[in-house]
């Protein structure tokens, strides 16, 4: 089973939810970056980066092959192998900071802040906390094989978030 510990979330207004999820997993930051940053390494895990500008300012487009939805937006932080930052039109702000641990291990500090009702809030915790099982997957060499993805873990997920 999954070493991702649940996440919180927090109201931020009318409609709008901070969820906050923190990760330590047993690889160097060199590692992970390549994996949250580059086409190739969102693909293992996340979403297909249709368009992928790897600088401040720069334009980015993803397209989820679990849910179909594409979003595009800029990339709004950017300190190479610490923080990035995607700011999406449905997903509102994405943003991964990375802290090492020693030589080997790191945290990964993620924040989702986003707009939605309390059933969007539910189905976003579940939705990340089921994307980063599959960072987890890809790290140790599995990377998602997405035709044979199905929505039974995201459910499973999204129910225990309920509860």
């Amino acid at each position: 089973m999954s070493a991702v510990s649940h996440a919180t979330s927090e109201p931020r207004g009318p409609g709008r939810w901070l969820l906050r999820f923190e990760l330590h997993v047993p690889y160097a930051y060199e590692a992970l970056w390549p994996v949250l940053t580059t086409g190739d390494g969102l693909w293992t895990w996340l979403a297909e980066a249709r368009v992928l500008e790897r600088r401040l300012g720069g334009a980015v487009t993803l397209h989820w092959p679990d849910s179909g939805a594409t979003e595009s937006g800029e990339i709004t932080a950017w300190d190479t192998e610490r923080v990035v930052e995607y700011t999406l039109s449905g997903q509102g702000r994405i943003r991964f900071h990375l802290e090492p641990v020693g030589t080997d291990s790191t945290v990964i500090r993620f924040l989702d802040e986003r707009g939605g009702d309390d059933a969007e809030r539910l189905d976003a915790l579940a939705g990340w906390h089921d994307h980063f099982e599959l960072l987890e997957a890809a790290l140790s060499g599995h990377p998602a094989h997405w035709p044979s993805w199905t929505g039974t873990r995201r459910a499973e997920l999204r129910a225990a978030y309920a509860a």
